[in-house]
């Protein structure tokens, strides 16, 4: 049986197990979302010895270099060490610089990196709370007009991290993890193509900045923006910019509503965000309606709030 060693502590482990539930049988709480690599909260650094990776490409090869691994997707095959990732060692210091409430289930929450920090619309960055719960969420900020980062956490159900979010206030300290790319992005040659921008509840919170950005690059083409929701959290801001902007188009829908979808051009271009199930009927949707997919981006949320 392998030996597996965190710190002081050394246990053995069955052959094949996953890395992830071997460190939480442990007592070490690594904190993990959707355990499929794409959330990348439970990032751990290999000290000596290799696990079996089963999706090698979920990181950056300059981070694997550096030996960190995603303890979802590893198996421990042989005598292993590693470091948990420590927000206070290994994240970026942060402070809430705003924290109000766009509805009544939907916080925005601001936080000033204690240094610059780059970053692009539609990118991720995991949040770390005081106790030691770790979540990725979307920015909804726009760079480099924002230096502060944007986020919409949906409070609606109970959950570790939301409910440590409610009890947040101005000047509250918060460690960031890693800030990574996700598939939502705005580019300048889209300028004169349809852009159809849908998402359901808090997914339009990445949507937000693209929308932002696509304006301020004045975007020629229609944009229409589709909003499934409860609670239209943005309507007032996404009414002022269309009253500004001719060419955006808002479509507010209840709940479980399914927008109507009829392709004017086939070189529109296409950006998804919400839960898994509802990205895949706006995909089937506009599949069924022509659009190509190489012409269509989706990110969608994974995991526990």
């Amino acid at each position: 049986m392998p030996e597996l060693q965190t710190g002081a502590q050394r246990w053995h482990v069955e052959a094949g197990s996953n890395l992830l539930d071997s460190l939480n049988a442990a007592g070490f709480a690594v904190p993990s979302s959707c355990r499929a690599g794409s959330c990348h909260a439970c990032l751990v650094r290999c000290l000596a010895g290799e696990p079996h990776d089963r999706n090698p490409g979920a990181l950056a090869a300059s981070q694997r270099e550096q030996g960190w691994r995603l303890a979802c997707q590893c198996q421990v095959v042989d005598d292993l060490q590693v470091a948990v990732f420590d927000p206070a060692r290994d994240g970026l210091a942060s402070h809430v610089t705003g924290c109000d409430w766009l509805s009544e289930s939907v916080l925005r929450l601001r936080l000033m990196p204690e240094r610059p920090l780059r970053y692009r619309t539609g990118q991720h960055c995991v949040l770390w709370s005081h106790e030691g719960v770790a979540r990725p969420y979307s920015l909804a900020s726009l760079p480099p007009d924002e230096p502060f980062l944007e986020f919409h956490i949906d409070c609606q159900r109970p959950g570790a991290f939301s409910s440590a979010a409610r009890r947040l206030r101005l000047g509250d300290p918060m460690q960031l993890g890693e800030l990574r790319g996700g598939a939502l992005h705005y580019d300048p040659d889209w300028q004169d193509r349809p852009l159809w921008l849908m998402a359901a509840g808090t997914g339009l919170a990445p949507l937000w900045g693209v929308l932002r950005e696509a304006l301020r690059n004045e975007h020629r083409g229609t944009v229409r923006v589709v909003h499934v929701a409860d609670e239209h959290y943005l309507e007032q801001p996404l009414r002022e910019l269309a009253e500004r902007y001719p060419t955006l188009q808002i479509e507010l829908l209840a709940a479980r509503e399914v927008p109507r979808l009829r392709l004017l051009s086939r070189q529109t271009m296409a950006l998804l965000c919400g839960s898994q199930g509802s990205v895949d009927g706006f995909s089937r949707g506009l599949f069924l309606a022509g659009l190509p997919r190489s012409q269509l981006l989706a990110d969608s949320f994974v995991g526990k709030a």
